[in-house]
C-alpha cells in the first residue's frame, strides 16, 4: 500500500531526515524527532500532525 505524501519540499525533507535520525539513532523516541523536524524546517502545526501520523502507520 503506497503511502499518500503531502505536496511540499519541506514536509519531504523532514521526512527523510527524520529517517535518517531515527535510523542513526533508534533511543531517540520519535515525538522528539518530530518536534525538532518542525523547528528545523519551520513546518505549520498540520504539518506537525501528517508527520505525527505518517511515522504512527509505519
Amino acid at each position: 500500500m503506497a503511502t499518500v505524501m503531502p505536496e511540499g519540499e519541506a514536509i519531504r525533507k523532514a521526512v527523510k531526515w527524520i529517517s535518517a535520525k531515527h535510523d542513526e539513532h533508534p533511543d531517540v523516541s520519535l515525538n522528539k524527532l518530530i518536534n525538532e523536524a518542525v523547528i528545523k524546517f519551520d513546518l505549520s502545526p498540520l504539518d506537525s500532525e501528517f508527520l505525527h501520523g505518517f511515522f504512527k502507520k509505519s
